[in-house]
């Protein structure tokens, strides 16, 4: 995307949020347009804003996950990215179910919160290597009696766009890839959630995966 990502930055630690403000501001690539301390905070902040990315902590008062959940619900265009101490499978999945097309620890450095924030909001998608695989197990387990006919559901072109999806690619990278619009990307998509039965990328991502097409 062109110009600075606006980002909501909600985390009930003071001295951490300032933290991670400042990283943003001296990227230069980012305008934090609002902070928050709660969940009602930072559903008004994105209401009010309407940033292209919200920062989120999962276990600030209010519930992180039921902030994420309110924010895809009623600002679907707002990516959101969930940053958290914990490394529980429940909550990678919860957040994944609530919305979120990212999920970033606490203990990341600077240049990859950054990075990974900027692809987010150019499309991306992002789950630590460390968790998505523990998460892929735990679908394959629940997911995988479906799993022959959902591969066949699938066009060739759906599953070709599905693969470049695996790699975490945004919809215009896929279209650079393959020489289509990006509007014909995101149509594909819409159809490849329905049929996969997921929310998000995230989730593609890590079915992709599971059906063996990364």
């Amino acid at each position: 995307m062109t110009g600075k990502v606006h980002i909501v930055v909600a985390d009930d630690h003071p001295l951490f949020r300032g933290g991670v403000v400042l990283t943003l501001q001296e990227h230069g690539g980012f305008a934090v347009v609002a902070q928050a301390g709660t969940a009602d905070e930072a559903i008004a902040a994105v209401e009010a804003h309407m940033p292209d990315v919200v920062l989120l902590d999962i276990s600030m008062p209010g519930s992180g996950l039921a902030a994420a959940s309110a924010i895809a619900s009623r600002f679907p265009a707002v990516a959101i990215v969930m940053l958290t101490a914990s490394e529980a499978d429940d909550d990678l999945l919860a957040a994944l179910k609530a919305g979120a097309r990212g999920y970033v620890l606490k203990g990341v450095v600077a240049d990859e919160l950054t990075g990974i924030l900027l692809g987010v909001a150019d499309g991306a998608s992002y789950v630590p290597p460390a968790l998505a695989g523990r998460v892929l197990a735990a679908l394959q387990d629940r997911r995988k009696t479906s799993l022959p006919q959902e591969v066949e559901d699938l066009s060739e072109r759906e599953a070709e766009i599905l693969r470049h999806v695996a790699l975490g690619q945004s919809n215009k990278e896929i279209a650079r890839a393959l020489d289509l619009q990006e509007k014909t990307i995101k149509h594909y998509m819409t159809n490849i959630l329905q049929k996969l039965q997921v929310r998000n990328r995230v989730e593609a991502a890590l079915k992709a995966r599971d059906l063996g097409l990364s």
